[in-house]
């Protein structure tokens, strides 16, 4: 009999099946001294004890993304060993500041199931959890990966559809106990812009540009604990469908956000992500561009000091943004979208008024 987890096909979901996910992780500043070597990212909040302090909370927190990926990386062994393709993200909050020293753990819950027609694969939906050593929920999220199956003559189940909302709404953002603005020191953010500085509509060409190294995206990858296969066995790769390894799309959303910090570098916090698309795949070598625009304008209820943004974030590969054809980023999904978008990410940020 054979011990080794073979990882779970489409055909071993079940519709309101909950799996907790195994390898609880206590957090470091390590972690987020690798994950900043990684990205590069220097929003304020996250980056000074002294900043954070003066902005009533009791310490440097981690970066949201990463708090992000560590919980993902819990779900990989039980969600995405067999999985095709990460399709996207939907009504992800983060409920809660996570500091070194706590520990994360992970649970889900299969909220909707659709096989594809061609019977090879089907696309389950899933609720994440992610949860400190008190229990408190850290962050939460919907995500829908395409995964194998792995008897080709297992029967279809009923295909059921999660509700999803196209935004988390101003009311369902969730703000950091104590984290007060009024005070915000511009000066140390490295950046000038208030929230009454953006409009609706305005595109912001983040300027900057990173390449990902093979090295690099695996060492993320790994510091997420995501075993996902396709991110680092090059002999099976070799044989599979681009030839080559595929980073994980959570590698290129960190990139897209670091990159941000030029033009939103007084957005240091992020409270929710609304929807999410990996457009296409990105590869060792590639270079990524970013650019965000205002979608959107939320006021607080009860906050003079701070204010939300909905952004969407476009990260292109090998196209620098302003020579980027803003036109063809369709609204109408993966068919649409230029060759060069690699990712299409719509979060929502809180800065000071």
């Amino acid at each position: 009999m054979t011990k080794n987890n073979p990882g779970n096909f489409f055909e071993d979901f079940r519709l309101g099946q909950v799996l907790r996910h195994a390898t609880p992780r206590t957090v470091t500043a390590g972690d987020q001294a690798l994950y900043t070597a990684l990205y590069g990212a220097r929003f304020a909040l996250q980056s000074s004890a002294v900043f954070a302090q003066a902005c009533g909370l009791p310490a440097a927190p981690i970066d949201d993304l990463l708090a992000f990926h560590i919980v993902f990386g819990k779900t990989v062994p039980d969600v995405s060993l067999n999985a095709v393709a990460n399709l996207g993200y939907a009504d992800g909050r983060f409920l809660a500041p996570v500091y070194p020293g706590d520990t994360l753990s992970a649970e889900s819950e299969v909220v909707g199931l659709k096989a594809n027609s061609n019977g090879k694969t089907g696309v389950v939906y899933l609720r994440s959890r992610g949860a400190n050593q008190r229990g408190e929920a850290v962050v939460e999220y919907t995500r829908w990966v395409m995964v194998r199956k792995g008897d080709a003559a297992a029967p279809a189940p009923e295909p059921v559809l999660p509700e999803l909302p196209a935004a988390v709404s101003a009311g369902r953002l969730a703000v950091p106990e104590g984290l007060d603005f009024s005070g915000f020191d511009f000066a140390a953010a490295g950046a000038a812009h208030r929230w009454g500085d953006y409009e609706v509509g305005e595109r912001i060409d983040h300027g900057d540009a990173m390449t990902i190294e093979e090295a690099e995206h695996q060492l993320a990858t790994r510091l997420y604990q995501n075993t996902a296969r396709v991110h680092f066995n090059q002999h099976a790769e070799s044989e599979g469908r681009f030839g080559r390894r595929i980073v994980y799309g959570g590698h290129v959303i960190s990139l897209a956000r670091a990159l941000s910090f030029n033009g939103l570098g007084s957005a240091v916090k992020i409270a929710a992500i609304n929807a999410g698309c990996h457009a296409a795949p990105s590869f060792g070598g590639d270079t990524i561009y970013a650019w965000s625009e205002v979608l959107e304008k939320l006021e607080i209820p009860g906050r003079s000091d701070l204010g939300a943004l909905r952004l969407r974030t476009v990260a292109a590969k090998d196209l620098a943004c302003c020579a980027f054809p803003y036109q063809a980023v369709s609204e109408e999904g993966r068919g649409g979208y230029h060759p060069a978008v690699v990712l299409d990410l719509d979060y929502t940020v809180l800065l000071p008024r």
